[in-house]
């Protein structure tokens, strides 16, 4: 693995922790993981593996993860579109006009916003394991922890191991994500559970308040009109990247994406789930990357 360079930029008030690993004379992937997930959750194997593709990288830990600023969500609440505007901020704090952005779950709803948003900073887009950044997944969540049957004029809902796990109220801790990333995993590839306890080991160690990143789960459900925009204005070359075992945004989520998006290509990985942690993966992703 090469080695990374730190940095903070500003985003506004706010202090955003980032990470850039390769040439910075080459093109740039800027990296958005996903709710309440930091920098590190982007594994280094794919980072690697980028890298040899021949560009830089650039991860960040998300405003409240790891390193970066913590927020006060009762006094500041923030929205799905300033959490792009974060990512808009780590380009400029690197002086890159623009990169290839590669977003997953909801940094794939950022990816999206800043596709349609800021059309001029996205050379290329990349959506794993995501979905419409406009679809309000609430009614079918709601239908399905109450029984009912999906409506079939919606996006299907998460699965049933999903729905069950109860996420709300647990307190942060390594032995509850573990559980979570279990199902994240999927039940067809192998769970590799060592590396995703290490990465979960070290989430807990560099986190200046473990518990701030649950202000994500607030975050997504605040009204912005900015979601709403259409998808169809995206003008980046686009791939969308979908497993067919995520537990989370089932396929139907991505084929929704790839027929929303002009061009969008979709890359369908047998036997992904929701995260990056079994064998091998992390680099099948990299090579997937739109560059």
């Amino acid at each position: 693995m090469v080695d990374g360079e730190e940095r903070f930029v500003a985003s506004g008030p706010l202090r955003i922790w980032t990470e850039r690993f390769g040439d910075p004379g080459r093109p740039a992937v800027l990296m958005i993981m996903g709710s309440a997930a930091q920098a590190i959750s982007c594994p280094d194997a794919l980072v690697g593996r980028l890298v040899e593709r021949g560009v830089q990288v650039i991860r960040f830990d998300h405003r409240d993860t790891g390193r970066s600023s913590v927020v006060d969500f009762d006094a500041h609440p923030y929205t799905i579109g300033d959490l792009a505007r974060d990512c808009v901020a780590v380009l400029d704090g690197y002086e890159l006009r623009s990169a290839h952005v590669a977003g997953a779950s909801l940094g794939g709803m950022l990816a999206q916003w800043l596709a349609v948003h800021a059309p001029d900073r996205v050379r290329s887009l990349t959506v794993m394991s995501s979905s419409p950044m406009g679809h309000d997944p609430r009614p079918v969540w709601a239908r399905a922890r109450a029984g009912e049957p999906a409506d079939p004029h919606d996006l299907p809902p998460p699965s049933p191991a999903f729905l069950a796990h109860p996420a709300d109220g647990l307190a942060p801790g390594v032995e509850s994500d573990m559980a979570l990333f279990r199902i994240f995993n999927g039940p067809v590839r192998p769970f590799d559970e060592p590396a995703a306890r290490a990465m979960l080991e070290l989430a807990l160690s560099r986190a200046t308040d473990p518990g701030a990143a649950a202000n994500h789960h607030r975050a997504v459900w605040l009204p912005d009109p900015g979601l709403l925009a259409p998808l169809s204005s995206i003008t980046a070359p686009t791939t969308i990247v979908h497993g067919d075992q995520d537990p989370v945004y089932p396929l139907a989520h991505g084929e929704a994406l790839a027929a929303a998006i002009p061009g969008a290509v979709l890359e369908v990985v047998p036997g992904m789930g929701h995260a990056l942690t079994s064998p091998g993966l992390p680099e099948q992703i990299a090579d997937l990357i739109r560059l």
